[in-house]
C-alpha cells in the first residue's frame, strides 16, 4: 500500500471505534485495533515488494554519488586521509560545509566510541550519523482535520512543480480522498492545460480560468472545494525565482487570497501594521491588507488555509536548491519539500544540508516521470541509498 500521509480521525471518535470502522482514506496501514504509537505501527509495516523497487530506484539515481564515497572506505586505515577524502566527496556531494563538518564530527566521536578499526565498518557508522542528521526532516503529510485541506504548493520553472502535483493528485485519488485541482499558474503558456491533462489522467476536478487573476482561481477553487465536500484542494502556483520579487510578492497575495477563502467564523486576523489602513471594502478582522504579514493570525487562525505550503526543488540544483528553500519560507512560512528528479545526475547531499541549515520537512522525493515515482521521504532509506 502506497503509505506517503495520515488522515486524523473526525473529532470526537473513541479508540474503541477507531477499532471497529474501516481504514481511514489514504491512511497509514495499521491492525484494526486501538492504535499503537506511530513508531511502533512503523516499525510493523513490511517493506512492500512497490516498495523495495521503488528503493531500487533511488539507489541506482544516486549511484553516482554513492560509488565516490565509497572509494574512501575501500583503505586499510582510519586516519587523517581517509576523513580528508571523506570530507572532499561530502562537499562534492552537495553536502555544503557546515553539514559536512557535523557529519564529520559526529562519525568521529562515533569511531572512537565503538572503537572501530575497520574503514568498511565506519561507512556503515556514516549510515547511522547521516540518518541522524535527516532524521527531523520526516514527516508525514496528515490529511483530514481539515475538510478541505488546502495544499498550495511553489517553485521555480523546472523543478517538477505541476508533474509533481500530478503525481500527488494520483496517489491522493488512488488511496479514495476526492481532490480538487485548481490551476493557478496562468503565467506560463499551457500549463492548464497541462494541469488539465493531470486532472483526465487522475479523474479529478480542476478549476480553472483562461487568462485568470492567479489569486481569484485560487480562491474560487477553495471556495468550490468547500462546497463540494472536496477532502483535498491542490493550488498550483506560477513557477517563479526567488530573486523575481513582484512575482513572489503575487505568491503573498495567493496566499492570502486563499485564507479569505477560509471560515470567517474561525479566523482572527492581526491588525494591519503600523501606519497602514484596513483595505477599502471591509475590516481589518476579515480582509488581509496588502501589507498584512500571511502569517499574523491567532491559533484560531492558524486554522485557515493554505494548511499545507510546499516548495518543489529539483535534486540536482545542489546548494542553488538551499537557498530556494531560504527564500520561499521566507515568503510562505513552508510546512514540507518534495525533492524531485533524483534519479540522474542528483548528488543528493542537498538534502543534509537543508537539514543543517535550513530545516523544512521533506515529504516526497521524486526518482522518476511515472506516476508511482513518488514516494514518502524516509531518513534511513536515503542515507542507506545515498552510501551505498
Amino acid at each position: 500500500m502506497f503509505s506517503f500521509f495520515k488522515k486524523k480521525p473526525a473529532p470526537g471518535t473513541s479508540p474503541a471505534a477507531d477499532a471497529i470502522a474501516p481504514a481511514p482514506v489514504a491512511g497509514v496501514a495499521s491492525p484494526p485495533q486501538i492504535p499503537l504509537a506511530e513508531a511502533t505501527v512503523a516499525a510493523l509495516v513490511p517493506v512492500t515488494a512497490e516498495r523495495k523497487s521503488w528503493l531500487d530506484k533511488l539507489k541506482l539515481g544516486l549511484r553516482r554519488t554513492g560509488a565516490s564515497i565509497a572509494t574512501v572506505f575501500t583503505g586499510t586505515k582510519i586516519d587523517d586521509a581517509l576523513y580528508e577524502d571523506l570530507e572532499a566527496a561530502l562537499l562534492m556531494a552537495d553536502s555544503g560545509v557546515r553539514a559536512t563538518q557535523y557529519l564529520l564530527d559526529d562519525l568521529k566521536r562515533r569511531v572512537k566510541d565503538s572503537k572501530t578499526t575497520d574503514p568498511a565498518a565506519v561507512k556503515q557508522l556514516l549510515v547511522e550519523s547521516l540518518t541522524s542528521l535527516l532524521a527531523p526532516l520526516e514527516k508525514p503529510l496528515v490529511i483530514g482535520p481539515h475538510k478541505p485541506t488546502v495544499i498550495m504548493v511553489a517553485g521555480v520553472n523546472g523543478a517538477g512543480k505541476t508533474t509533481s502535483i500530478g503525481k500527488l493528485t494520483h496517489h491522493l485519488a488512488s488511496e479514495g480522498a476526492s481532490v480538487l485541482l485548481a490551476a493557478a499558474d496562468t503565467f506560463r503558456a499551457a500549463a492548464r492545460e497541462q494541469l488539465s491533462v493531470w486532472a483526465e489522467r487522475t479523474t479529478v476536478e480542476v478549476i480553472s480560468q483562461a487568462g485568470g487573476d492567479p489569486a481569484a482561481v485560487s480562491f474560487d477553487a477553495v471556495s468550490a472545494g468547500k462546497a463540494r465536500g472536496k477532502d483535498v484542494v491542490l493550488v498550483d502556483t506560477a513557477g517563479r525565482l526567488p530573486t523575481q520579487l513582484h512575482l513572489m510578492e503575487e505568491l503573498r497575495k495567493i496566499k492570502r487570497v486563499i485564507q479569505k477563502a477560509g471560515d470567517a467564523d474561525a479566523r482572527v486576523v492581526a491588525g494591519p501594521p503600523q501606519g497602514d489602513t484596513a483595505p477599502q471594502g471591509g475590516s481589518a478582522a476579515h480582509a488581509l491588507s496588502a501589507k498584512a504579514d500571511p502569517g499574523a493570525v491567532t491559533s484560531v487562525g492558524a486554522n485557515l488555509p493554505p494548511h499545507e505550503v510546499l516548495l518543489v526543488i529539483d535534486g540536482n540544483t545542489g546548494q542553488n536548491a538551499l537557498t530556494q528553500v531560504k527564500a520561499f519560507d521566507d515568503a510562505l512560512q513552508l510546512t514540507g519539500l518534495i525533492v524531485t528528479k533524483l534519479d540522474g545526475t542528483a548528488k543528493g547531499g542537498v538534502l543534509a544540508a537543508i537539514a543543517r541549515e535550513h530545516p523544512v520537512p521533506v515529504y516526497f522525493i521524486g526518482v522518476g516521470e511515472q506516476l508511482e515515482d513518488l514516494e514518502t521521504f524516509n531518513a534511513r532509506e536515503f542515507a542507506q541509498a545515498l552510501l551505498a
